[in-house]
């Protein structure tokens, strides 16, 4: 066992975390190199002295299978889930906001079966238009960029809840795409004790383009109105937002990790509304993937141009097409309670819990670009 110890004791803190994802160890973003090294070691088996990772009950391809029929006779044939008669997809889970790997695990080995799903149809989907099979196999591609491009580390997990609503507001950047969106949702896909969808809310280009808009809707996106933020919160699920708008996802280097304006605080609205508590996210990363050299304003009206309804009065100019392969950073901090749900908030309540927001978030960001020695 000693020889074991001093081998994995030679591994690189991300060796270890690499580890200790594909056992399945939770809380592990959290984890120093020491904890995650005894972490691993617990997960192995050395009774017999050849260490191996435990071996799941039963191979997937050997599991018993959903028997689930259309009207048209085609069965499911997705792996059951534990202890049931039926897969994921046709269970009582709510796979709208809970994030389990239909096919019983995660990889793009499992795409052909989830293709067949698609085709088939034989699940629901939700009014905004979520497609649970369609999210998962995006979930397979932004993993890749999660864990091996960006390589993002996570804190505070723990303070996003299992079950209910919640509103995750994050500052803002990206230039080019709203990677940070994507990130954060991933960050709770994967890394949270509780696995949940961040159901987050874009502007009008992400809801009009076509292609973009329809696999936007299918992976859970929702369009930035009170409507469809109200719908989230109101059936229990977790809203994504991004307080500063543009102005944070458009700003020149000059400004990079200064928070701007949360706007008239209407995140702190409806979160009142709902009586859903805040989660502040401070995201370090997205700044510097597309640093931004200055900001257009004639840009912005060609934008304008081809969509009126674009809500942008300067766009960012940045010079390389392909993200930089930048460290991210993304802490989830202490929730702030906005009490039981009212319908009518308190105007200066709602301005004065926007800066608290505001102000810890960047709090945050201080204090992680302080302790980072490099952007990659």
């Amino acid at each position: 066992m000693s020889g074991v110890v001093d081998l994995l004791g030679r591994l690189t803190r991300n060796d270890l975390l690499g580890l200790a994802r594909a056992a399945g160890i939770s809380g592990r973003s959290t984890m120093s190199k020491d904890e995650l090294l005894a972490a691993v070691l617990d997960h192995l088996d050395l009774s017999d002295g050849d260490p191996h990772v435990e071996a799941s009950p039963s191979r997937p391809d050997a599991a018993p299978r959903c028997g689930h029929q259309s009207e048209r006779g085609n069965r499911c044939g997705l792996p059951v889930l534990e202890g049931g008669s039926r897969c994921v997809l046709h269970s009582d889970v709510d796979l709208f906001d809970r994030v389990i790997p239909i096919a019983g695990r995660v990889g793009f080995d499992t795409w052909p079966e989830l293709l067949r799903q698609l085709a088939l149809g034989m699940y629901d989907t939700d009014p905004l238009g979520l497609d649970p099979v369609a999210a998962e196999m995006m979930w397979h591609i932004i993993n890749f960029l999660y864990r091996d491009y960006f390589r993002v580390d996570v804190t505070g997990t723990e303070h996003i809840p299992g079950s209910g609503a919640a509103v995750l507001a994050a500052n803002h950047a990206g230039a080019a795409l709203p990677y940070d969106a994507v990130m954060m949702s991933a960050a709770v896909a994967n890394e949270a004790p509780t696995p949940r969808r961040v159901r987050t809310v874009g502007t009008e280009i992400l809801n009009m383009v076509p292609f973009v808009s329809h696999w936007y809707r299918k992976a859970g996106g929702a369009y930035a109105s009170r409507e469809d933020a109200q719908w989230i919160l109101g059936n229990g699920h977790l809203l994504g937002v991004f307080p500063e708008g543009v102005a944070g996802f458009q700003k020149a280097q000059r400004d990079a990790y200064t928070t701007q304006r949360f706007g008239r605080g209407g995140f702190v609205d409806l979160a009142m509304r709902a009586g859903a508590p805040i989660i502040p996210v401070a995201i370090v990363g997205s700044e510097e993937v597309h640093p931004v050299l200055f900001t257009s304003k004639r840009l912005a009206a060609l934008v304008r141009m081809v969509f009126p309804q674009q809500r942008v009065e300067e766009m960012a100019v940045f010079i390389n097409p392909l993200p930089l392969p930048v460290k991210w950073y993304i802490e989830f901090l202490e929730p702030i309670d906005v009490g039981p749900a009212t319908d009518r908030p308190d105007r200066l309540t709602v301005l004065e819990l926007s800066e608290e927001v505001r102000g810890r978030i960047q709090t945050a960001l201080d204090r992680t670009l302080a302790r980072r020695d490099s952007i990659f």
